[in-house]
């Protein structure tokens, strides 16, 4: 590779820094207020009905975004381009069913508030994972390694914070706390392990648009065979009960509404690595938070002692956010980034021109399959109609909930989710 094409290559690195910093915070907006539904593990679904409700909401969400953003025709051809990372893919998906799964035994368990501080660790997995692999940090200034080092470290601290502020809400669990601390543990260190397809498939050229499409097949399969195999077979609950369908869209809702999270997830590992996207991602907890204390009341009968760990748990996760937001690659460091991607076009003949291309506007290089065919509509008029459907039969769970403060958090979901996009297509027309 001729000099001129590495600079290029470093420089597109660091132009899209910022919009990576705003698909992480964007993420965490989304997948904070996708946490809710999972409110309905007492509902006396099991964790495997559960999980598999929601990744078939995900199933229908990660067909459905894609085809409206980007077209069946372009995912297929940047799938054609990158057969060698299905596999990948798949595994990814296979990895985030059994991490979901085991997220939901640790709510019953141990309670959505211990849990999520102890899966949120995933971060630092994913730290560790992605200075092995991927050279991540390498060549980094001692400023940016503290930051990110340092920042992760912190929202992990203030995930602990926030989830002692409410652990008075939460009822007894018996004596499954070993099991259920065990499963949030499992969770994180299969979550920190999923993002390493994600970064391969990016450094690749891959647009994730195309990978999640592949990503949630693996995801329904995993959680088809996980009922099949351990909650009873064909006469599971979740295939037989008449409540399923009264309970399905409030989970079919939240696995669509994690799929805008994770797919802002998606871009923000693919610009800014895996050692600062899961950090910034994982500040969702405080956006949790806030649908919990505000939309349910959580909060409601705490005493100071709590609120005070509301509050300083708050401010150390948006100082440690600041802290991995502000830590932009050096030249040295986006050219470890740089080898990583070589080594990886070397290794399956990949074109290096058109793998660079997808870090920047898509108009530096062309981009496979465009225009649109004439099966999107269908694709898109059938998951409109299987949320229609669900919509119609649901009834809303016995919750005492705040709608005004539904209503202003979903603003803010909408609000965070046109900026990233916007700043998205600007900057890469979602490549």
């Amino acid at each position: 590779m001729n000099t001129t094409a590495k600079t290029n290559a470093i420089a597109s690195f660091r132009s899209v820094h910022g919009v990576g910093v705003a698909c992480g915070l964007a993420a965490a907006v989304w997948l904070g207020a996708a946490e809710a539904p999972t409110k309905l593990v007492n509902s006396g679904l099991s964790p495997f009905a559960i999980s598999l409700c929601m990744v078939a909401g995900v199933f229908t969400a990660r067909w459905t975004i894609p085809t409206l953003l980007k077209g069946t025709r372009s995912v297929f051809a940047d799938l054609a381009l990158n057969q060698h990372l299905i596999a990948n893919a798949i595994l990814a998906g296979m990895l985030w069913a059994v991490a979901n799964t085991l997220t939901v035994f640790a709510i019953r368990d141990v309670g959505l508030t211990i849990a999520f501080p102890l899966w949120n660790a995933n971060s630092l997995v994913g730290l560790l994972w992605g200075r092995i692999l991927f050279g991540e940090l390498k060549g980094a200034s001692g400023r940016n390694i503290a930051k990110v080092v340092l920042g992760a470290l912190a929202i992990v601290v203030a995930a602990v914070l926030l989830g002692f502020s409410t652990i008075h809400a939460e009822g007894p669990h018996g004596g499954r706390a070993v099991a259920g601390i065990l499963a949030a543990a499992g969770a994180s260190l299969l979550w920190g392990t999923m993002y390493i397809p994600y970064r391969k498939a990016y450094i690749s050229g891959m647009n994730p648009l195309s990978f999640v499409t592949v990503f949630t097949i693996g995801e329904l399969v995993t959680c088809f065979a996980l009922v099949l195999a351990l909650d009873g077979g064909t006469k599971a609950q979740v295939f037989h009960s008449p409540e399923i369908k009264h309970l399905i869209f409030w989970l079919f809702l939240g696995g669509f509404v994690w799929v805008i999270g994770d797919l802002f997830q998606q871009f923000a590992t693919k610009y800014l690595g895996i050692g600062r996207a899961i950090p910034l991602s994982n500040t969702n907890q405080l956006w949790g938070l806030a649908w919990g204390a505000l939309v349910f009341g959580e909060l409601a009968h705490a005493d100071a002692a709590h609120r005070l760990l509301v509050v300083a748990g708050s401010v150390v996760m948006i100082f440690g956010a600041l802290a991995v937001s502000t830590a932009v690659a050096t030249e040295r460091e986006n050219a470890s980034t740089n080898q990583a991607l070589e080594r990886e076009c070397n290794r399956y003949g990949l074109d290096y021109d058109r793998v660079i291309a997808t870090y920047g506007r898509s108009e530096l290089g062309a981009e496979p399959g465009k225009g649109r065919s004439w099966w999107d509509i269908p694709i898109v008029a059938a998951a409109v109609g299987v949320f229609v459907y669900f919509g119609v039969n649901a009834r809303v769970p016995a919750l005492a909930m705040d709608f005004t403060w539904v209503w202003g958090l979903c603003l803010v979901l909408v609000a965070s989710a046109l900026a990233a996009g916007w700043a998205l297509w600007r900057a890469t027309r979602f490549s």
